[in-house]
Order: structure tokens, then sequence, then C-alpha cells
């Protein structure tokens, strides 16, 4: 529409000039150039007739889309009041939502502590039953074994009753016949007291006879041991001397044999060498001469002990009943 109105403006000129251009010849190459540029100017306004027809439908187009936008634009305005609405709402809610949260995390702070408190019981509990599972587990079988028991005992109870019944029977039957045994025993009792009165006479007449025979039993029971220690002594002493004996045989036995081989002056001689060497008189050389051997010693004292051993064998027999 600019366009067009400057190119109308500029018509009106030139439209002028055209009339002032035919009052002057100076003006007359000018009209013509006028004229070129009115028909290319004529050309350019066909043209912008022919936009504006285009532009003016294009701008009937997109003011009915306008319209519509500016409907849509009004729907949209409603929905977007109704989502403000909403909006706030939310925002309500939200902040109800918050407040909510921050008291719902201030009480799960809490419910933690009971939980981890709870968690803490639940695990001392868990255990307590643990516990108390294989107490009632080993009860069971206590019981178990009780009931096994109780079983055996009342069986053994009923076989126990049984035979109290049996032997109740049995105490009666016996309980009668006590009766006629005590009757009969009455009857035997004063026959046996008037025979025990008379036997009584009799054992006591034997007794002093069988005391007296006691005392003279113990009397050569004392005599006996007194022989038989006398006899122990004696077999002792004997079988002592006969051993000093042996040996004094053995050693004169000896002592002649030597002498044989050596004379009597070379036997003085080698003794009066001895004491002298030893400074000792003959009669402690002889005593040393005389000296046994470490064997005939160590079997003369086993012999002793022996016999010691047979005299305290014969004493502890002597001394038992």
């Amino acid at each position: 529409q600019q366009e067009k109105e400057d190119l109308q403006g500029k018509l009106k000129l030139r439209e002028h000039l055209s009339q002032t251009a035919s009052k002057s010849e100076a003006t007359s190459v000018l009209s013509k150039n006028i004229d070129l540029e009115m028909k290319q100017l004529q050309c350019k306004l066909k043209n912008s007739n022919n936009e504006i027809t285009k532009q003016s439908t294009t701008i009937k187009s997109l003011k009915n889309e306008v319209r519509e936008k500016e409907e849509q634009i009004q729907e949209l305005q409603v929905k977007i009041s109704r989502m403000e609405r909403d909006l706030n709402m939310k925002r309500h809610l939200i902040e109800d939502l918050r407040s909510r949260l921050k008291s719902n995390q201030e009480n799960e702070k809490t419910y933690n502590e009971t939980l981890q408190s709870l968690e803490r019981k639940v695990k001392s509990v868990t255990e307590d039953c643990s516990k108390k599972k294989t107490s009632i587990d080993s009860l069971k079988q206590r019981l178990n074994v009780a009931t096994k028991e109780k079983s055996q005992y009342e069986q053994l109870y009923h076989k126990a009753k049984n035979e109290l019944e049996k032997k109740h029977l049995k105490l009666t039957n016996l309980e009668s016949k006590m009766i006629e045994t005590e009757c009969a025993m009455t009857a035997l009792e004063n026959t046996a007291s008037q025979q025990l009165h008379g036997l009584a006479q009799q054992s006591g007449q034997a007794l002093e006879t069988v005391q007296k025979r006691l005392l003279l039993a113990n009397d050569k029971v004392e005599e006996f041991t007194v022989f038989v220690k006398a006899l122990t002594k004696e077999l002792q002493q004997s079988v002592q001397e006969l051993r000093t004996k042996i040996k004094q045989a053995k050693k004169m036995g000896e002592l002649q044999k030597c002498k044989k081989s050596l004379s009597q002056e070379c036997v003085q001689r080698a003794q009066s060498l001895a004491a002298s060497i030893l400074n000792v008189s003959k009669t402690d050389l002889e005593e040393i001469l005389e000296v046994e051997d470490d064997e005939e010693t160590a079997k003369t004292k086993m012999e002793s002990e022996k016999d010691k051993e047979w005299l305290h064998y014969i004493q502890k027999l002597l001394e038992a009943q």
C-alpha cells in the first residue's frame, strides 16, 4: 500500500511535470523519458496490484488463522487460568506435602531409632527363641522318654497290682493258716517249755563238765607252746653249733694239709716274722689267720637269717588260734 501511494504520488508529479513540459520546448526530451517511466511505472503498478491481490488473499487467510489462533489463545488462556489455579492448588499441596515430609522425616528418625531398638530386641528375642527351641526340643525328648517310661511303669503297676491282688489272697489264706498254727504253737510251746526245763537242768550239768575239760585243754596247749618254743630254740642253737663245728673241722683239715706240706719250724718262723712285721702278738695273728672268706660269711649270715625267719614263723603259728 505504501508503494502504491508512492507510485501514485510520483504519477501525480509526472502528470504535473507533463503539463508543465508542454509549455517549454526544452522539456520535450524529458517528456519522452517520462512516458517511458510512466509505462514502466504502470507495469510496476500492475505487478503491485497483482501482488496486493495475492497479499490480500494471504491477509484474509492470515486473518482467519489469527481468528482461529485468537480463539485458541482464548481457550489456552482459559486453560492457563485453570492451570494457574491447579498450580496454586498444587503449590499449596506441595507446601503441605513438604511440611508433612518434614514431619514424616522427623517421625522417620524416631521410627528408625525405634526400629533399631526393636531390631535389637528382635535379635535378642530370636536368640532367646532359639535357646528356648533347643530347650523345648530337649524337653520334648525328655517328655518322649518320660512317656515311654510312664507306659512301662503303668504296665509294671498293672502287673504289680495283679500280683498284689494275688498276694493279698495268699495273705488272707496265710493269715487263716497262721491263726491255726498259732493255736498249734501255743500247744507246742507249753509242751516244749516243759521239755526245755528238763533239758536246761541236764545242759547245766554238761556245761560244767565241758568247762572243766576246757580248762585242762588250755593248760595242755600252754604246755605244748612252751615245749615248742624251747624245742625251736634248742634246734636253732644245735644247728648253729653244728655249723661252727663243720667250719672248724674244715679249717682243721686245711691246717693239717698245710702242716704236712711245711715243717713246724718253718711255720713258727713265718709266724714270728709276720708278728714282728705287723707288731702283733701270736694270738692276734692266729685270729687274723682264722678270718673267713667273704662268701662263707655271706652264707652264714643268710643261714642265720633263714633260721630267724623260721623262728618268727613258728611264733606266729603259736600265737594264732
